[in-house]
C-alpha cells in the first residue's frame, strides 16, 4: 500500500519538507557547534525561497500552504530559538537550582520566540497569503537575522537575548511588510548561498552582508522598497 501522499504532493512539496527537516538537524546540532547550526538555519531560509520557485514553474498542491507553514515552525522558530538558547548557555550556564534572571531570560524569551512565530505563521496563513504585504516581521527573516548574527561570531548573551525579545513583539506586530520582488529575492538568496558555503572567507564577508540586508529590511522596509524606481510607500497601517 502506498503512502497517503503519492499523487499528491509535488516537488514544491519536497523542498518544503526537507526544509522542515534542516531545522530538525539544526537543533541537533546548535549544542555542540551553534555555527553550523546557523549555517542550517540560513540553508533552511533558501529552500523557503526555492519552494516558491518550484510551486511557480512545476505546480504547486493543496496541501503546499499548510505544509510551508508547518515546516517554518521548524525551521524559523524552534531552530533559532534553541540556537539563542544554546549560544546563550554556552555564556550563562543554565540551572534552574537556584533560578536566577538570566537562567529566566533565556529559557523564557526563545519560548515566547516559538509562541509568537507560530501565532504570526498562522496569521499569515489565514489572512496574508494572497497580499503582496504581510503585518508583522516574517518568520523567515527573523531567523535569517539571528543565524547570521552568530555566524559573525556575534555571541554575546544580551545581544541575542535581546534581539529575540524585540523579534517576541514585532512578529505579531501590525507593521506591514511588503513582499521582495524576484531580483531582490535573488541577491538575497546569492548572499544567503554564500554565507551557507564559505562564512568565513574575507572576513566572514557574507553573514555580515546577509546581516546587513536583513536589518536594512527590516527597517527600512515597511517604509521604502523598491517599486520600478525610487518610490516611497508608507506601509504602516496606524501610521
Amino acid at each position: 500500500m502506498l503512502p497517503r501522499f503519492v499523487g499528491r504532493l509535488g516537488p514544491a512539496d519536497a523542498v518544503t519538507t526537507a526544509n522542515a527537516a534542516l531545522g530538525f538537524v539544526a537543533v541537533v546540532v546548535a549544542f555542540s557547534d551553534v555555527e553550523l547550526a546557523a549555517r542550517l538555519v540560513l540553508l533552511g531560509a533558501i529552500a523557503d525561497g526555492l519552494d516558491g520557485v518550484v510551486a511557480r514553474y512545476a505546480g504547486g498542491s493543496q496541501v503546499g500552504p499548510y505544509l510551508d507553514s508547518l515546516a517554518d515552525v521548524a525551521t524559523f522558530c524552534v531552530a533559532p530559538a534553541v540556537l539563542v538558547y544554546a549560544t546563550v548557555d554556552a555564556a550563562w550556564p543554565v540551572s534552574f537550582d537556584p533560578l536566577t534572571a538570566k537562567t529566566a531570560a533565556t529559557a523564557v524569551l526563545p519560548a515566547l520566540f516559538v509562541a509568537m512565530g507560530v501565532v504570526r505563521l498562522g496569521m499569515y496563513t489565514a489572512y496574508d497569503a494572497g497580499d503582496e504585504f504581510t503585518e508583522g516581521v516574517p518568520t523567515t527573516l527573523a531567523a535569517t537575522i539571528i543565524g547570521s548574527t552568530v555566524l559573525c561570531g556575534v555571541h554575546d548573551p544580551t545581544v541575542l537575548l535581546v534581539g529575540t525579545a524585540a523579534f517576541v513583539y514585532l512578529m505579531v506586530s501590525t507593521i506591514r511588510y511588503p513582499d521582495l520582488l524576484a531580483r531582490d529575492a535573488l541577491l538575497m538568496g546569492v548572499v544567503h548561498a554564500l554565507a551557507v558555503l564559505i562564512p568565513y572567507q574575507f572576513g566572514r564577508t557574507f553573514p555580515w552582508a546577509l546581516l546587513t540586508l536583513g536589518l536594512a529590511y527590516l527597517v527600512a522596509g515597511p517604509l521604502f522598497y523598491w517599486r520600478g524606481g525610487w518610490v516611497v510607500t508608507k506601509l504602516y497601517g496606524n501610521a
